[in-house]
């Protein structure tokens, strides 16, 4: 009994430092987005397709090497990408209006677009606690709104808009993550993370010629920018790497509360970094929806028991669109 103790007081540690090793590592994207638009570059889509030709090249050079058959069609992945690359684009183009903190705090949107989708399309059932808390969540972002539109101080040459054009990222990216976490408990994660980045990559490239060609052509490039891309891209890449282990490791719970810190990370570089003073209203927003996610989380039912019950109700579904491809594709190789 004591040597069970031991070993599962090791397992919590890990996942807490793992826990909080994703949260720095998605602190220091907000962190270094921000610094590449600070250097008056506007090139978000640019930002991000080094991210998902790493990935691509990364991870599809094992799923070469290991010779495994995709196990789920192509344009399901094809939808997984466009939602988040809209996700990057949108929190990306958001540095230019509004702060590093404000990005970060409203990133927390995501939780409850997450609720809505998995309640709707993964038959996911919550409880009016949880409910409650991802409520009182809401009402913290809400604070940030509030602080961006002048009554806290105005940080940010148009916050609202840079704020609602968070808000819009995080429901691509809620769509990104509930289809992501799908894959990688239904599928094999190396496949899905390398789909993702070779999607990922050709959604940008055909977005980067149709929009952002013009914003690329008045860039100076300079030594900082070309850093400030790269730490961005590497960043991004150890977070897409990260995130299937701790979804798979611990669950949302641990994976929700370990984001939350976060914004704790993000307003030390903001401080130290940017020399810029933090507003009270974002003290008040932290601490509003650090008791709404701790709510929300505490109150999660059984993960053993919600992966069944999601089976119960999402493999019909989804085994039916996979067989329904087999079919198709038997009929055409006939």
């Amino acid at each position: 009994m004591n040597w069970w103790r031991s070993q599962a007081t090791l397992r919590i540690l890990f996942l807490l430092l793992l826990g909080q090793l994703v949260s720095f590592v998605l602190a220091l994207c907000s962190f270094t987005s921000s610094l590449v638009a600070n250097l008056g570059v506007d090139a978000p889509i640019t930002q991000s397709i080094f991210n998902y030709f790493a990935l691509a090249l990364v991870y599809g050079s094992i799923l070469i090497y290991k010779r495994q058959k995709i196990q789920l069609s192509w344009y399901w992945y094809l939808l997984l990408a466009f939602a988040d690359v809209q996700g990057n684009y949108l929190v990306n183009k958001a540095y230019q209006f509004t702060s590093l903190t404000s990005v970060t705090l409203l990133d927390c949107w995501t939780i409850a677009w997450a609720i809505v989708l998995t309640w709707f399309f993964l038959g996911t059932r919550y409880s009016i606690w949880q409910l409650f808390g991802a409520a009182i969540c809401v009402v913290g972002l809400g604070l940030v709104l509030l602080s961006d539109a002048g009554v806290g101080g105005e940080d940010g040459s148009k916050p609202l808009l840079g704020d609602s054009l968070v808000i819009a990222g995080t429901l691509f990216f809620a769509c990104s993550n509930v289809g992501e976490e799908f894959c990688v408990k239904k599928k094999d994660r190396i496949e899905v993370v390398s789909m993702l980045g070779f999607f990922g990559m050709l959604v940008s490239l055909v977005e980067l010629s149709i929009f952002e060609l013009k914003s690329l052509e008045s860039v100076s490039w300079s030594a900082d920018i070309i850093l400030a891309i790269a730490g961005y891209t590497l960043s991004l890449f150890m977070f897409y790497t990260l995130v299937p282990f701790v979804l798979k490791l611990s669950g949302a719970t641990m994976f929700n509360l370990s984001l939350l810190t976060s914004d704790m990370w993000a307003v030390v570089f903001r401080i130290f970094f940017y020399r810029q003073e933090v507003d009270w209203l974002y003290f008040l927003s932290f601490a509003v929806v650090t008791v709404g996610l701790v709510i929300y989380s505490t109150t999660e039912k059984d993960p053993a028991r919600m992966s069944a019950l999601e089976d119960e109700n999402s493999n019909g579904e989804y085994q039916a669109l996979i067989d329904d491809d087999a079919t198709r594709n038997d009929s055409l190789v006939s």
